[in-house]
């Protein structure tokens, strides 16, 4: 069984079990739960359903296991013979969540 979820502007392909980066944000706390309602695509045991463009009544819930950061980028900017050169580092935010359960 496996579903492919919507999240913001990504879409995941997750089965039940899986451990996905998400942009819920910070505000949601560890052990909590989260319900994915827009949902594409439910595959279960050959049984496909395809959402135009959400399947409706089918919803992913997921568990909350905490906030982790990404790999560092580097962002550099220089202009040559004018002595500017500005050096910045990004690290973005994602909550990870368990996959526990696929309905619809």
């Amino acid at each position: 069984m496996y579903a492919v979820i919507n999240d913001r502007s990504r879409q995941y392909t997750v089965r039940p079990g899986d451990e996905i980066l998400c942009d819920l944000g910070p505000e949601l706390r560890p052990g909590e739960t989260v319900t994915f309602d827009r949902v594409h695509l439910v595959s279960h045991e050959g049984d496909l359903k395809l959402g135009k463009p959400y399947v409706e009544g089918a919803r992913v819930t997921a568990e909350v296991l905490g906030d982790v950061k990404d790999k560092k980028l580097v962002v550099f900017r220089f202009k040559r013979r004018k002595n500017v050169r500005v050096k910045r580092g990004h690290r973005q935010r994602y909550t990870r969540v368990r996959i526990q359960e696929i309905e619809g």
